[in-house]
Order: C-alpha cells, then sequence, then structure tokens
C-alpha cells in the first residue's frame, strides 16, 4: 500500500502538546501554524511521492563499487537532486548559513516522513545535518565559510567516522592517527569501518568528520581530535581541487538499509597522509563529536518511530483486505477480514499505541531542545538542556526497540505472507534491526540515562518531570470520563513505579553501588518510557476529548482516546513488573557467570 504521512496527527501534537504555539506568541518562532502544517503537508506529499517508490529499488538492488566509487540505485541520484532542490536539506540549519532554522519539533516530524518513505535513503541527510550541527557549533570561521554553505544546501554531504575494528562502543581504543603539518592542517591515517553514505555518487563532494589521535596525545577519549577530511578538497575561493588521499576500499553485505551503501574508509593509504583540518581544539575531539552524535541519537530514535508507523500502516491496510475464519463481530457474507478478529486487533492497536508513544517521546525531546535554544531567560534554558538530555537516550532506545518490535509484529499480523518479502513486511524489520545498534547501543543509552542524566541537579531535573506525568494521570482521573476507562488510574500507577525506581536508583548511585544501576539500566529505562509515553498520549487525549466537547467531528479525536486508553491499561501494566526487574532482578544477573559457560 502506498505511504500516507501522519501530517494530521503530528499538526495536531505540536499544537496541543508542545511548547511551540507559546514559542510562535513570544516571538521566538518566527512562523504560523498555517506555514507549518504547509511544511509539513508538502513533505509527506514529497515523501510518498518520489522517495518511497525508491524504497524496494534501494533494497532489491543495493549499491556498487567499482574502482573505489560507488554507485547508488536506479533513481537515487534523482530523488537526492529533487531533494536538494525542493530545499529539504536546508530546514533545520541557521539562516546565516542559508538554512531555514525550523524548529526542531517540525525538523523532527520531516525525517520521520522521509524515512518512512525510505530509511535508507533518509539516514544520509540525517548525518549531512549532524555535520553542519558540529561545523556551526565547534568549526572556526575559515571552515564555516568554505564548507557549511555547500552542506546546508545539500551539493555536499557529510559523514561521521568513529568506528574502527577493534573500537566501536569504546572510543578509547581508537587508532586512526593525526600528524601536524607545517601549513595549520593535518594529515590522517588509518580506517574506519561502517560509515554511512562514505562513497557515492548523488553529491559532488563529501566532507568526512573524523575522530583520530595526535602523536602526542593523552591516552583515551581524553587524547581524541576531530577533524574535517573532504573527498575532494576545496580551494581557498571554495571550488573543489584535487582528490583527497581518501578511500572506499569495501561495502558491506547487511541485513537491512541495502540502499544506504555502508563503507569501509582509508585515509591516507596511497600518500602522505589525508588532508584533515582541526575542528574545535586538539584532544577535545569527543566534545564536538557529541554535538553531532546528540543530533543523530534524537534522528535515528525518530528513524524507529518512522519504519514502525510504516509496518503499522501496511500491517492494518493487509487486515482490511485478508480474508480468514468467522468472527463474532463480522456480519459479512463469507470469510471475516483479520482485522475483525480480536487477536488481531490486539496486535494492530498495540503497533499504533507503541508508535504513538515513541513518537511523542522524540517530539517532546525535540521541544526540549527548541526551549534550550530559542528561549532567552538563562534559568528556563538550562532547565531545558538538562530536560532534553534527560530524555534523549530514552527518545533513542525506546524509540528504536519499538521499530524493531512493532516490525515485527506487523510480520504476525500477515502470517506466512510477511515472511515472503514480496509483501515488503519483512524489509520493515530487516531495515529496523540496525537503529537499535547504530549512534550508541541502546544498552549504552541505558547506562547514560541512569548514570549521567538522573543525577542532574541532584534529582530534581527526572523529579519534576515525574511530577509532570503524575499531573496528567490526575488530569485523566479528575475528567472521569468513561471513554477513559481506567486510563487515569493504571497511569498513575506506572508513574508511581517510575519514581520509586527512580528514589532506589539515585539512592544506589549515592551509595557507589554501581553495578546494580547498570544491572537495572535497560529495564529502568523502559519503566520510564512506559510512564512517559503513557501520560504524553494522555495529554493528547486530553486536548483531543477538549475538541470532542466543543463541538468538532473529527473521527482522529476518538481515536486518540482510544489509542491512550489502550497504552495505558493494557501497556502502562508492564511498569510494575519493569520496577521489580530493577529494584531486585540485577542480583541474578550480577550473579550469572555459571549460566554463561558454553
Amino acid at each position: 500500500m502506498p505511504y500516507r504521512a501522519p501530517v494530521e496527527d503530528v499538526s495536531f501534537f505540536l499544537k496541543h502538546c508542545t511548547s511551540l504555539p507559546h514559542l510562535i506568541d513570544q516571538g521566538e518562532v518566527d512562523l504560523s501554524f498555517d506555514l507549518i502544517d504547509s511544511v509539513l503537508e508538502e513533505a509527506g506529499k514529497f515523501a510518498a511521492q518520489v522517495i518511497e517508490p525508491l524504497d524496494r529499488v534501494g533494497d532489491t538492488k543495493g549499491n556498487v563499487l567499482k574502482d573505489g566509487a560507488v554507485t547508488t540505485a536506479p533513481g537515487w541520484r534523482e530523488a537526492y537532486a529533487a531533494w536538494t532542490q525542493a530545499g529539504w536539506n536546508s530546514v533545520a540549519a541557521e539562516e546565516k548559513f542559508g538554512g531555514q532554522h525550523l524548529p526542531s519539533v517540525v525538523t523532527s516530524a520531516l525525517n520521520e516522513f522521509w524515512n518512512s518513505a525510505s530509511p535508507a535513503f533518509g539516514i544520509g541527510p540525517v548525518l549531512t545535518m549532524g555535520a553542519i550541527e558540529a561545523l556551526t557549533t565547534h568549526g572556526s570561521a575559515a571552515l564555516q565559510g568554505l564548507y557549511l554553505e555547500k552542506l546546508v544546501s545539500g551539493a555536499w554531504t557529510g559523514t561521521m567516522n568513529l568506528t574502527e575494528s577493534q573500537a566501536g562502543s569504546d572510543l578509547a581504543a581508537l587508532r586512526a592517527r593525526a600528524e601536524r603539518a607545517g601549513d595549520g592542517s593535518y594529515r590522517i591515517f588509518g580506517t574506519k569501518i561502517f560509515i554511512s553514505y562514505g562513497e557515492h555518487d548523488i553529491a559532488e563532494n563529501i566532507v568526512h568528520l573524523v575522530l583520530a589521535r595526535l602523536p602526542d596525545a593523552p591516552a583515551g577519549t581524553r587524547g581524541i581530535s576531530l577533524f574535517v577530511v573532504p573527498k575532494i578538497l576545496v580551494n581557498g575561493d571554495g571550488t573543489l581541487g584535487a582528490r583527497n588521499d581518501v578511500a572506499c576500499v569495501g561495502l558491506e553485505h547487511k541485513l537491512g538499509l541495502h540502499g544506504s551503501p555502508t563503507c569501509t574508509m582509508v585515509f591516507g593509504d596511497t600518500g602522505e597522509g589525508a588532508v584533515g583540518y582541526l575542528v574545535g581544539e586538539e584532544n577535545r575531539g569527543l566534545a564536538c563529536m557529541f554535538t553531532m552524535m546528540n543530533n543523530a541519537r534524537l534522528a535515528v530514535g525518530i528513524q524507529g518511530v518512522a519504519v514502525a508507523e510504516r509496518a503499522t500502516q501496511r500491517a492494518i491496510a493487509f487486515a482490511q483486505e485478508r480474508r480468514q475464519g468467522k468472527a463474532q463481530s463480522w456480519h459479512g457474507e463469507g470469510m471475516a477480514p483479520i482485522i475483525a478478529h480480536p487477536d488481531v486487533k490486539r496486535m494492530l492497536l498495540t503497533m499504533r499505541a507503541e508508535t504513538d508513544a515513541a513518537r511523542a517521546i522524540c517530539l517532546m525531546t525535540a521541544d526540549a531542545l527548541d526551549r534550550a535554544r530559542r528561549t532567552d531567560d538563562p534559568t528556563a534554558k538550562a532547565a531545558a538542556t538538562a530536560e532534553a538530555s534527560l530524555l534523549t537516550p530514552v527518545a533513542k532506545a525506546f524509540s528504536t526497540d519499538m521499530g524493531i518490535e512493532v516490525a515485527s509484529t506487523g510480520v504476525q499480523v500477515h502470517g506466512g505472507m510477511g515472511y515472503i518479502e514480496e509483501t515488503g513486511a519483512a524489509q520493515h524489520l530487516r531495515d529496523a534491526r540496525i537503529f537499535a545498534i547504530y549512534e550508541g547501543t541502546n544498552g549504552i543509552q541505558a547506562i547514560d540515562l541512569v548514570t549521567r542524566k538522573l543525577p542532574q541537579e541532584g534529582g530534581d531535573v527526572v523529579a519534576k518531570l515525574i511530577a509532570d506525568y503524575r499531573s496528567v494521570g490526575e488530569a485523566v482521573a479528575a475528567l472521569n470520563a468513561p471513554e477513559f476507562g481506567r486510563a487515569g488510574e493504571q497511569l498513575a500507577a506506572a508513574v508511581d513505579a517510575l519514581g520509586r525506581a527512580t528514589r532506589v536508583m539515585l539512592d544506589w548511585l549515592s551509595d557507589e553501588q554501581s553495578a546494580n544501576v547498570l544491572a537495572g539500566a535497560t529495564p529502568y529505562l523502559r519503566l520510564f518510557a512506559r510512564a512517559a509515553g503513557g501520560a504524553y498520549l494522555a495529554r493528547t487525549a486530553l486536548a483531543a476529548h477538549a475538541a470532542i466537547a466543543a463541538g468538532e467531528s473529527d473521527p482522529r479525536h476518538a481515536r486518540r482516546v482510544l489509542v491512550a486508553r489502550f497504552f495505558a491499561e493494557d501497556l502502562c501494566p508492564q511498569a510494575l513488573g519493569l520496577e521489580a526487574a530493577v529494584v531486585s532482578g540485577g542480583e541474578a544477573v550480577l550473579q550469572s557467570e555459571a549460566a554463561l559457560v558454553l
């Protein structure tokens, strides 16, 4: 079935659940919702009409490496050209570099549409936008002048070169080296693996951001520097010069994302080294790269939402068409469509609720970023920055987990046909599997959440969020509307479970019981997402209920209430089990050596 971007649902959430209306009213965002709706609508059309038809082509044809050059799948170059000509590559960048500087909540929604259409296409611009942000924040005026306009326009693309064969999650093991040259530039040597869009034919130049170590650098991550290493050297007037000593020597054969070229890149293999230029300060490269990585982590969370949305749409369409057996609610002729069977309804409603909750968490993370970047008040800015920092690992990990789980359920809805490639359901599962791995594995996101983000301001940041979630549950309970069922009660129970587990985690941190904290990190993150997702969906449902009471007849309002109720009544009860796993489940994990022997 053709993809349809959820423009109306995103627009409703932005208007009723985020800070965007306030930022517009205060003049901190110079946009109207009429314009935002038009942007969302046009992006959805571009995704459905230009990008989505290429997704299957990219999956089946893939990329070809010959003599160091990568040829992308048929139609890829033309789609990217249309993308840049339409201005989509510039939506997030600052205006002084040729960008449109749209709010993060809007650009996150656009990223969802494009990645629903094809995540293999969508990941390329994500990396370019990350490179733009890193250079905007940390690059010298000279680097910004030479590179940003071309990156923002999409004439050039960007990459992120971290991973080496011995240095995956642990960048302290990085071996790529940099040597100072006499002219202020550097020479880069080494091999990087798993580099998305490291080589391709869709743009005239590729700007690699590369982590490397100087000869006199301190050991570990404190000795890593970040460099701009262009595929083709850039002259002082911005024109392209000679080819740099950078080469793609291999393409990975992957489970999914076949349309995205995943490259092995070699720097400085044929001469005196690849020419590179320092970003920020020497030995401070990891801090610079984390600017890019944090941007990418939210974007990858959005990828999880995107595939979940596409898988949900495909599964619902199939369930409406496929007929099997009898169903009590079916009164038509012949066999019932499988969507009439209660277990299929349960699966589809779970897919919808998990997808909507993941989207809400990602958009609220983006909303916190908007408040941090656009609010003038320093106290409010600091609070929003801390909130965004706390929510980012939740957004990345939960949303990518849901991308996998929802896509897997989509295969189940299709039955045997889901296991057959021609339906497209299997591709969603194959594509989604990497999201929980790249840009920081989900286990690392959970560790980041519990060890770095929970202790912020002595636990006050997480306490304020929990209080906000509790107030939403209280509002649902106070409404006492039959359409919400026991949603208020169940959401309150989930939030209380999160509060208790959070206190335990903070106590363990203060007592230096790090092993217990680490053992409970992953179930704690899922518990957090259950409470946060339930609260954000309930807030959406309250706004929808108010719209119905005001006489609006949009049928989507009733659906929003039902989805929030289902999430609260059927998924939030998992919170008590997750709390138990956090509080007492770690002992078995820490004593597991005897069970982990082959």
